[in-house]
């Protein structure tokens, strides 16, 4: 491999969700004819997601394994349906070059057989050089001789030498990629801690972006090791009920807010969002549990109202209210 070959490899850019070209044809998405949303493709080998046009005449539908272009190669990917939503396309669609057919699928799995070995020599080599960097995993490309190898370091690493020592062992062309941490998690992938895959390997790696403001939002804890995965950010999920929490909380009053009610002030100590109840505090330290339809704004002067009790008997069906714990007692 010669020089110029190697550093066009370091110098190249990260896999961290960049679009980069593709080998293939790769068109902008503009606008689109009705009935003709692009197909949602799953790549099998990184979990990424790609959105694929098929050639007229090719018949695909959800499930049909097929070969599709990406930024390193030609893969294989699974169809997870059409796209509807012309927002998450993004800037490019590619173009689907074929159905997997047998050959496709008995080369993955010798490849896969191979993969093993590859990643093995790899880490050899890496603890020969002393390099810092972390061997994520090893791929043989389906329509080319050539093995791509994922990595994640602290900073730049100069793998010059190293692709030398592999080109010498496999004989054929080698690509080092660095790669960010949670493309890392993509790709390797695991459980999170609700027990499921991971999201951004199960369901999707286009994700919206996540904030710290969204856990607040949601009343979560903000302890770093509750709210992050294994890749060490914020998880995804995050931004799940994100939206649901954010209209909720737009109809009801603020944390901290004061109410008055049966000649006494309380105050918004929690707001539950799912359990659709808000919980009051006053002054003396009894607590009220109500459910947002307890709840609403005087027209006149837009302060914030609890429904009385409905009789004497006891509190209204909506209501809860519990004793006054000592330490919480003025």
């Amino acid at each position: 491999m010669d020089e110029q070959a190697e550093e066009r490899m370091e110098d190249a850019p990260a896999f961290d969700g960049e679009q980069q070209g593709a080998t293939g044809p790769v068109r902008s998405a503009g606008p689109r004819a009705e009935g003709s949303a692009p197909w949602r493709v799953k790549i099998l080998y990184s979990s990424a997601t790609e959105f694929c046009d098929a050639p007229e005449g090719m018949d695909i539908a959800v499930g049909t394994m097929i070969v599709v272009p990406t930024r390193y190669g030609n893969e294989l990917g699974r169809v997870l349906g059409r796209e509807t939503d012309s927002a998450d396309v993004g800037a490019e669609v590619r173009t689907v070059v074929r159905v997997a057919g047998p050959a496709d699928l008995s080369r993955v799995q010798d490849n896969d057989m191979k993969q093993d070995t590859a990643y093995s020599l790899c880490r050899e080599k890496i603890a020969s050089r002393n390099l810092e960097m972390k061997l994520v995993s090893a791929h043989y490309l389906l329509d080319e001789q050539k093995i791509l190898f994922l990595f994640t370091a602290d900073s730049r690493v100069d793998f010059r030498e190293l692709v030398k020592d592999l080109v010498s062992v496999f004989k054929m062309r080698i690509e080092l990629r660095q790669i960010g941490v949670r493309d890392e998690a993509r790709v390797v992938g695991g459980l999170g801690i609700c027990g499921r895959a991971l999201c951004c390997n199960a369901i999707t790696d286009r994700l919206r972006p996540v904030s710290i403001k969204m856990a607040k939002e949601q009343n979560l804890t903000l302890n770093s090791m509750k709210i992050s995965g294994p890749c060490g950010r914020l998880l995804c999920c995050l931004s799940y009920e994100f939206d649901v929490y954010k209209e909720a909380r737009q109809t009801l009053p603020s944390m901290g807010t004061r109410v008055q009610h049966e000649g006494e002030e309380f105050k918004v100590t929690e707001l539950n969002v799912l359990a659709r109840r808000v919980r009051f505090q006053s002054e003396s330290g009894r607590v009220i549990d109500v459910g947002f339809d307890s709840l609403s704004r005087n027209p006149s002067t837009q302060a914030w109202e609890m429904r009385p009790r409905a009789g004497a008997t006891g509190p209204a069906p909506e209501q809860v209210e519990r004793p006054a714990r000592p330490d919480t007692a003025r």
